[in-house]
């Protein structure tokens, strides 16, 4: 069971990554979002409602390695009866640079039933270079911190989550392929993601117009298939996530948007 909501997880990070440029830290152009903002979703599997997850970017503004940042928060966590089954409180937070969209700093509290996860990586862009910190659940002090190579202009999860929201859709015509690269735990990734073109998602919010992603997912225990997730996000300013949905081994899962605050435009909704 607790495989399943590690995965949702995981699917919400899937913009986890970056288009390589030539400077240290490249400005992005961002009009998506802002200080302020709350996403709020239901996490389903099959038919059935299991969870919420949540999505925060703090209100002021944080200064880290000298750059301004973001501190944006995701959190997700099992409800009603099968919290009673295995009970699910997680948080993926990161200081993200307000100019380049990059990570400096990343954190993970996991808690998973008796299982626990506190890590912290700090991320040197110069260097290209992931410091990762684990907590010693016995000690509850940090371990002695492990260096791994990064790709340039690296991003964790959270990070790429926002960095996708920013990426201009009107260059892409459908059936295009998007090669991307991030990190994650202990290894550099690279990922395509195909655009698959415009389509409305009814939501309990309303019917909103959105852009339709499929990962091409690599070979894992997770997901059921290289096209297994799709992604629709708005089509609008805001470029929010709207629904998510993967075939996973142990059956379908996703997110779906109930209700949001703080966004820096208008959502767009042709039908309530």
């Amino acid at each position: 069971m607790k495989r399943w909501f590690i995965g949702v997880l995981l699917v919400v990070g899937l913009g986890s990554f970056t288009l390589g440029t030539d400077t240290l830290f490249p400005s992005v152009n961002n009009t998506s979002f802002s200080t302020g903002e709350v996403l709020n979703y239901r996490v389903n599997f099959g038919i059935f409602t299991v969870g919420q997850a949540t999505t925060k970017i703090e209100p002021k503004i944080y200064q880290i390695n000298e750059r301004p940042c973001y501190k944006v928060d995701a959190y997700g966590a099992t409800s009603g009866m099968v919290a009673w089954v295995t009970k699910v409180q997680d948080q993926w937070g990161a200081y993200l640079d307000t100019a380049a969209l990059v990570t400096h700093v990343a954190y993970r509290k996991i808690r998973e039933g008796k299982y626990r996860k506190d890590e912290i990586v700090t991320f040197d862009h110069r260097k290209h270079e992931a410091e990762v910190k684990e907590m010693d659940g016995k000690t509850g002090k940090f371990s002695q911190p492990k260096y791994y190579k990064t790709p340039e202009h690296v991003r964790d999860m959270v990070a790429g989550f926002m960095y996708l929201r920013v990426i201009d859709f009107k260059k892409y015509n459908v059936g295009d392929t998007l090669t991307v690269s991030g990190f994650f735990e202990d290894t550099a990734y690279s990922l395509k993601i195909m655009y698959k073109g415009k389509e409305s998602v009814n939501t309990k919010i309303g019917k909103i117009p959105c852009l339709k992603l499929v990962p091409v997912m690599p070979d894992n225990k997770v997901f059921d298939g290289e096209n297994s997730v799709t992604c629709w996000i708005s089509d609008d300013r805001n470029k929010i996530p709207v629904r998510i949905q993967a075939k996973m081994f142990i059956g379908s899962t996703g997110i779906e948007l109930t209700s949001f605050k703080g966004l820096r435009n208008q959502l767009r909704v042709v039908q309530h």
